[in-house]
């Protein structure tokens, strides 16, 4: 028999009326703004009454460094919220939403995978509710606003050598990249050169799941710095009375959006930022709703730990004031054995000895996350070619570690499949274990952060910044910015700014290529080596085999 595909089974499920999902926590339908009959945002006033409610359990799933053997944290997020609710905990699921961009690129869908889902999957994956389209507006709008007030006389003195704003589009595309604007004669302006990154990019992005509220989020629009002065001074955002409309555009964007699991438990997918590039988490907003709507909370952080996990506890914990109860970092023997130097079409072959060798990714993982004062589960997530011995490798040599490695089988028998991670998260979790504490503390300074991430979770030797870079970090300290936490941009798929380099590797350098203030945000964005903040297609993108069947449903989703 054919194992059915994501998408097929996400069309099957019996899903509910998303008004019986929202009673399951006790929202009233009334509270509820209704996308269709399976997907809802949650209203500002209700979320606002759950103020003085007390805070759940906060799960964070992570996971060792992305390979092209998989890993499925996702899928494991989702499992992990259906067991819980399986052995009688208030559960709920917090993830973000998927950009067009990979979709269409070479990830595919990001709503789980298998049994272990959240649906509706083909709208999830597509436009949703709107709201990368809202941000992509707002963010265009101050865009269009900058060079309108340059074109009218510029009374702010902005320097046009000097507009650091931006465009974005929730798409990949290299040849924006870099381009000039204004080109044609006097008409159209003045000709700059500027460019393109991805939405999920897009300070606006990072703002608007870092805001707690809509006054937080105006407030923090107008914080943007989006170009400087002769003299250096900063214009910002509401210098330009771009903040209020930009707000308006995002008022419904603002309200996390509720789903459901193949299963009929609660899911907020809500913001969307990528780890890679950005600070990879879901809404402050939806994760603070869920935290007071249930006993336990279950939510993902992008890519590997080294990104994702560190940015959720250096930057969305810090800025939040959460703290975690535990972590779970997805793991599968055939990604151990890809970093144990198998390749790709040799998985299926049992390899003990591989599976070893590439085991120090994972322990590395382990005590990075271990480092904030966060008890680890590994979760190895179960693939029909892993071997009884592979298996048991894993568990050995995380049990060498100090934690315990749990065999999961969520995506073939969902929530049936993960009752003993389940099990073992609620361990943790009420044992109270967590001493959560950021990496670093405010008052550092900013080039001592990045080479304490550098130091601490890369194990790189040193950070190589030349004296400009340099110069600017103590430039935004002695304008206030000092404080800030550091959000480092660098390739998902090793410890390194190699994306070639697997395992666990030591003596590297970090290079710093560009270093970029998000004042609204809150942090300063380094960029490392050779990473993108606007992305390309493959030479053979999804978007290839994505199509429509003869009875109109979406084929090529996965």
């Amino acid at each position: 028999m054919a194992v059915k595909t994501d998408i097929e089974i996400a069309r099957e499920a019996k899903k509910k009326p998303i008004q019986e999902i929202g009673a399951q926590l006790g929202i009233p339908a009334e509270h509820l703004l209704p996308y269709g009959h399976d997907k809802a945002k949650v209203g500002q006033e209700f979320i606002q009454s759950l103020t003085d409610k007390p805070l759940g359990k906060l799960i964070l799933v992570t996971a060792i460094n992305p390979t092209p053997a998989g890993e499925g944290k996702t899928t494991t997020t989702v499992g992990l919220g259906d067991g819980l609710n399986r052995i009688g905990k208030k559960a709920v699921i917090c993830i973000r939403e998927a950009s067009l961009g990979p979709n269409f690129g070479m990830k595919g869908g990001a709503a789980g995978g298998g049994m272990a889902q959240v649906v509706p999957m083909e709208e999830m994956n597509l436009h949703f509710t709107g709201d990368f389209h809202a941000i992509t507006s707002a963010h265009n709008l101050l865009s269009a606003m900058i060079d309108n007030h340059i074109y009218w006389g510029n009374e702010q003195g902005i320097d046009q050598r000097r507009v650091v704003w931006r465009r974005v589009m929730d798409m990949n595309d290299r040849a924006l990249r870099d381009i000039v604007v204004s080109l044609g004669g006097v008409a159209n302006g003045f000709p700059r050169q500027t460019g393109f990154d991805i939405t999920v990019a897009s300070e606006v992005m990072a703002i608007l799941c870092l805001a707690n509220d809509l006054d937080d989020l105006q407030k923090r629009l107008g914080d943007i710095v989006v170009a400087y002065r002769r003299d250096k001074t900063p214009v910002y955002c509401r210098d330009i009375k771009a903040d209020g409309a930009m707000t308006v555009l995002l008022k419904d964007a603002m309200q996390p959006n509720l789903v459901q699991t193949l299963e009929n438990n609660p899911a907020f997918v809500h913001g969307g930022p990528f780890a890679n590039i950005a600070h990879g988490c879901n809404s402050v907003i939806a994760t603070n709703t869920a935290l007071r709507l249930g006993d336990y909370v279950v939510t993902e952080a992008g890519f590997g730990a080294d990104l994702g996990a560190e940015k959720f506890f250096d930057i969305k914990c810090r800025k939040a004031g959460l703290k975690p109860s535990a972590a779970v970092i997805v793991a599968t023997v055939r990604a151990m054995k890809m970093n144990g130097g198998v390749a790709k079409a040799d998985l299926g072959v049992e390899n003990i000895e591989a599976v070893k060798k590439g085991c120090p990714n994972l322990g590395r993982h382990i005590a990075n996350v271990k480092s904030f004062g966060v008890p680890v589960v590994v979760a190895i997530n179960h693939f029909h070619s892993d071997t009884e011995a592979e298996i048991q490798a894993v568990k050995e040599y995380v049990a060498s570690q100090g934690a315990e490695a749990i065999l999961c089988k969520h995506w073939a028998k969902g929530s049936a499949g993960i009752v003993d991670l389940a099990h073992k998260v609620v361990d943790l979790a009420e044992g109270g274990k967590a001493d959560f504490s950021p990496l670093y503390p405010d008052e550092m300074g900013l080039f001592e952060k990045i080479e304490t991430v550098a130091k601490r979770i890369y194990h790189a030797d040193e950070v190589i910044a030349d004296k400009a870079i340099r110069d600017q970090l103590k430039a935004w300290e002695a304008a206030g910015y000092g404080h800030f936490p550091v959000c480092m941009a660098k390739t998902q798929y090793s410890f390194s700014t190699d994306p070639n380099l697997r395992g666990a590797p030591t003596g590297h350098s970090v290079p710093v290529r560009e270093v970029r203030l998000s004042a609204g945000a809150g942090f300063i964005v380094v960029i490392c080596g050779e990473i993108m903040t606007m992305p390309g297609l493959p030479k053979v993108p999804s978007a290839e085999v994505i199509r429509l069947d003869a009875e109109g449903n979406i084929e090529g989703l996965f």
